[in-house]
């Protein structure tokens, strides 16, 4: 057994050597590269060959591909939640700015509204802000932040940009107190813009007027404008007071019964224009008062 020779039989050494192969093998891709890069001759064995590979590099490239996605979204998405989270808090900071302007501008507008209606009206007045309401729950009053300091006397008018709002009533050192319209021991002589009648205007005490001492046949309507009269020597005649909501006539009453609802803002908003005293008118001449005697002779004729 020791002395089997374990070397192949001859004929399986047949062809060229190793080395003979190397030399071949490089010295052809040497002449295949010198021919592709003088006359280009391997660019369509080459397209054919990335044709066939370029799947299977696609495929190689998807995991790859896959990871970088996802990381990016789950980048992306970290980045949106940051964003928006800042943006929540940057709201929450400005919100209480952005509710002060809205209220600042609507404050405005009113203002603008009061002092147009004061040139409008040639009407002088303080522009005054109210800062509470009475505590009184039977009563329709508010304070303003106006009083001796500012020239308010009582009895003077307050107003808002659609109309009357109420009367001074009480006078303090830098506040008074505004009875409005629609407290239940307040009275406005008004006017009915469509005809010209005149009546008296109540409050109610729980924000709606009633129009009394109407015959229960008179020519009123719903929706008809009441305006002040000014008979009663404090509110300048034409200034809208109500306007006429429904009417109840019964033929065992004498007067109608004829609930209003105020068209200014009574108890709402924050500020008021309260008007000047209205001037006492002159005097009218003697002449003027003799004429309007019995004997219609002037009085320096009578005196004769």
């Amino acid at each position: 057994m020791a002395g089997i020779d374990h070397a192949p039989p001859p004929f399986f050494k047949r062809g060229p050597a190793p080395l003979a192969l190397l030399t071949f093998y490089v010295a052809i891709s040497l002449a295949l590269f010198v021919i592709d890069l003088r006359l280009r001759s391997v660019d369509l064995v080459r397209q054919s060959i990335a044709l066939v590979t370029d799947p299977v590099q696609r495929v190689a490239q998807t995991p790859g591909s896959l990871v970088d996605y996802a990381a990016d979204y789950l980048r992306g998405l970290q980045n949106l939640l940051d964003e928006n989270t800042h943006l929540k808090q940057a709201q929450l900071r400005t919100a209480p700015n952005l509710l002060r302007l809205e209220h600042l501008e609507s404050e405005n507008e009113r203002l603008r509204k009061l002092l147009a209606v004061k040139e409008r009206e040639k009407a002088s007045g303080e522009v005054a802000k109210i800062m509470y309401t009475s505590r009184d729950p039977f009563s329709r009053r508010i304070v303003i932040d106006k009083g001796q300091q500012a020239g308010i006397i009582a009895g003077q008018p307050a107003i808002d940009e659609a109309g009357i709002v109420g009367q001074v009533t009480r006078i303090f050192p830098f506040s008074a107190e505004i009875t409005l319209i629609t407290d239940k021991d307040q009275a406005v002589p008004v006017q009915i813009v469509r005809n010209g009648q005149r009546s008296v205007v109540f409050g109610l005490g729980n924000g709606d007027l009633e129009l009394r001492y109407i015959p229960a046949h008179a020519d009123i309507k719903e929706g008809d404008l009441l305006v002040t009269s000014g008979l009663d020597g404090i509110y300048l005649p034409g200034f809208p007071v109500a306007r006429i909501a429904s009417i109840e006539r019964e033929n065992t009453y004498t007067f109608a019964r004829i609930r209003c609802v105020p068209i200014a803002a009574v108890e709402n908003f924050g500020e008021v224009l309260v008007l000047a005293p209205r001037q006492a008118q002159p005097a009218p001449p003697e002449e003027v008062m003799g004429r309007s005697g019995n004997t219609g002779v002037p009085k320096k004729a009578a005196s004769k």
